[in-house]
């Protein structure tokens, strides 16, 4: 899309210059610029070599830009009009400036710039007098940006005898020759992955200074990133995010920029050789956990088995045990409880399809990858809030198709337990319980029949309470008699529900912009009215009151799809009191380098765990003084959106989730955290730095 912009902003800019009245003249001036076409001087002789160039003088507040104008803009063009004898080479650009214009990084220059080009005259050129031509158009922006262009004209000589003396344009053109980039003092070569571009470079003297790079290349890089630069034995590393799918390049060419200000010294390079790959080198290395699949296999099933206990698979499983304690001991428990374990499993064996999917088309995925959705969260939390309404008796669906959801609801027969089982492995999702995190991780690394078979452990040991007391009379008897109590306990249960809603629209509220949260809030009044109206409709009227539902649950659905995630990663930007800062791998990289110990938080805010651990542990006045006596700085990576990065350094360390918890000592050595965070424990392993 960008790409398309761009060639559109050209073909504008031409076309533009093709239909404007042409002049002949060596100054062009609009409201915003004064454009000057000069030379060294007015006389060459065959053979000779001298500077033209074409200076732009802005108006305050307005710019133009450089060969790659960044993320927005069009560089300047100049076609030039000459005589047989007469050959003007390339611009010669001169160091451009960073201009950050809200979420976008262009590259440009404001105040004034003078674009040079080496005019040739031929040996055997005719001599008399001549005219150097040229129609050049520019694109000048401010808040807006506005295409301009201009024709110009100026007299030039060929003389055999023509004095060498410059002008007092040509004093000017030398000093802008001056203050060109120099040749890099040293060899250059570069790798770059769909995450990272990394630059080497020899370099006589370290740089002193802030260290820059400008790419030639339009789709490369992310031009808003940091760009980290640490030391090598002969020279320096520099490394910057990419763009999404950026050009696979051969060769790189670019600006490197020492310094700021008046001591700013610029270094220019081409064909740096560029070595391809697939994804970032890891930037914490440590092996994919070494299990075979039998420990594996076990791992997943104790994992599922304390997934019941996480918070977020708690609400739905209370209506579960609502159902049982109603059936009592019958064989309706034992149907159940194998229907309630048949949902579990084929939603597991859907997921881990999609997911296998989706890597196979080169997406980077993990455990809860589902729930960087927004959409996804939107329905999730819309289903929560209905099977709140039905639990509060706000409406009771009668038979037919309607009826097949209503076992849902009131958790009856095969269906409902079936459908609840569906329930529960969805919202199980944004937790991670102890064990279950390496038995991912390993999985993901094998083939698809392994991914599957962990993938279903874990869906075996999430159902497995229910098989106890579907299959053991003992567990069953244990249970509480059915009774009036159970109406009572039924309207509590929807608490959590709701509270389970509310949770996932704050979740949706870090994912996407206010419009889309707007229209989030708007679907959640349309289900509330299509439980309403489900609850009114009786007799005659149902099929009209059905009617009415269906479309108002269709426009909630709908308004569910309509949320995106914003450009910026809302979800990483902190306050100005927050103890921690957003997670980058160069960030990382620049700490590691320089000695400083370093804890990463990997967290995701529809994480129910990582909230529980940030509140309870990390949040605590204790903690946060450990962490500032110890140096340690903390940084936060964000996934409640997906970041390719993020899921690159998960992967280092054998992990496909969150939460997961780095401890970095001085000498750069990880150590992994519990997922489990207690004070007293992560205390002590900070005093262990």
């Amino acid at each position: 899309m960008k790409r398309f912009f761009t060639l559109l902003s050209i073909c504008g800019a031409m076309a533009l210059s093709f239909v404007s009245p042409a002049w002949s003249q060596a100054i062009v001036t609009t409201e915003r610029v004064t454009a000057t076409l000069m030379t060294e001087r007015p006389a060459v002789a065959p053979g000779d070599t001298i500077w033209v160039g074409l200076k732009l003088e802005m108006a305050p507040g307005w710019h133009t830009y450089w060969r790659n104008p960044g993320d927005s803009g069009l560089a300047t063009m100049i076609n030039w009009s000459l005589v047989p004898g007469l050959d003007v080479g390339p611009i010669q650009w001169p160091t451009p400036e960073r201009q950050p214009y809200g979420t976008l990084m262009n590259f440009g220059y404001s105040d004034e710039v003078t674009l040079l080009a080496r005019l040739s005259v031929a040996e055997d050129s005719p001599t008399g007098n001549a005219a150097l031509s040229a129609r050049v158009t520019w694109l000048v922006c401010a808040d807006i940006c506005i295409p301009e262009d201009g024709s110009f004209s100026i007299p030039i000589s060929v003389d055999p005898t023509a004095p060498q003396a410059s002008t007092i344009d040509g004093v000017h053109l030398s000093s802008v020759a001056l203050a060109l980039p120099e040749p890099v003092p040293g060899l250059v070569g570069a790798s770059m992955t769909s995450e990272m571009l990394t630059i080497d470079a020899e370099w006589t003297n370290a740089p002193d200074g802030d260290v820059t790079f400008y790419p030639y290349a339009t789709y490369l890089m992310d031009n808003t990133a940091p760009q980290t630069v640490t030391p090598t034995s002969d020279g320096f590393r520099l490394t910057v995010a990419t763009v999404p799918d950026p050009d696979q390049l051969e060769t790189l060419g670019g600006l490197i920029t020492v310094g700021t200000g008046e001591t700013q010294r610029a270094f220019a390079f081409e064909n740096a050789p560029v070595t391809l790959g697939a994804a970032s080198p890891p930037v914490m290395a440590m092996a994919t956990p070494d299990m075979g699949l039998i420990a594996a296999l076990l791992f997943a099933f104790l994992g599922g088995i304390l997934l019941n206990l996480m918070p977020c698979v708690l609400p739905v499983l209370s209506i579960k045990a609502l159902a049982i304690v109603k059936h009592g001991d019958s064989g309706n428990t034992r149907r159940d409880a194998l229907a309630y374990t048949a949902g579990v499993m084929a939603s597991f064996g859907v997921l881990v399809a999609v997911l296998l999917i989706l890597k196979a088309g080169g997406d980077r995925l993990g455990w809860g990858f589902q729930l960087q959705s927004p959409g996804f969260v939107t329905v999730l939390a819309y289903i929560m809030f209905a099977v709140g309404l039905s639990l509060s008796g706000v409406f009771n669906i009668g038979s037919g198709l309607m009826g097949f959801g209503a076992t849902w609801i009131k958790g009856d027969g095969p269906v409902g337990s079936f459908l609840t089982g569906v329930l529960a492995a969805v919202v199980a999702t944004p937790c991670t319980a102890p064990l279950m995190a390496p038995a991912i991780g390993y999985a993901l690394t094998q083939p698809p029949l392994v991914v599957i078979a962990v993938f279903e452990g874990l869906a075996l040991g999430l159902a497995a309470p229910f098989l106890l007391i579907g299959f053991i009379p003992a567990v069953a008897r244990a249970l509480p008699k059915p009774g009036a109590w159970m109406e009572t306990f039924k309207q509590v249960l929807a608490f959590p529900m709701y509270g389970a809603a509310a949770w996932l629209v704050w979740v949706i509220a870090q994912q996407v912009d206010p419009m889309g949260f707007a229209a989030t809030l708007a679907g959640i009044i349309l289900v509330a009215f299509t439980a309403w109206v489900i609850g009114r409709n009786t007799g005659e009227s149902r099929m009209i009151g059905s009617g009415i539902a269906i479309a108002a649950a269709v426009g909630a659905l709908l308004l569910a799809g309509v949320p995106q995630a914003p450009t910026a990663q809302s979800a990483q930007t902190s306050s100005a009191s927050a103890n921690w800062e957003s997670y980058t791998p160069a960030r990382l990289d620049e700490l590691r380098a320089s000695g400083t110990p370093v804890f990463i938080n990997f967290t995701a805010a529809w994480c129910i765990t990582c909230l529980v651990n940030e509140k309870a542990v990390l949040s605590s006045a204790d903690v946060k003084a450990a962490l500032e006596n110890k140096g340690v700085v903390y940084l936060k990576a964000d996934w409640t959106n997906r970041d390719p990065s993020i899921t690159t350094a998960l992967e280092s360390f054998g992990r496909s989730g969150v939460p997961l918890y780095v401890l970095y000592d001085a000498a750069g050595q990880p150590q992994v955290q519990p997922q489990i965070l207690t004070p007293g424990a992560f205390l002590e392993a900070l005093e262990t730095l």
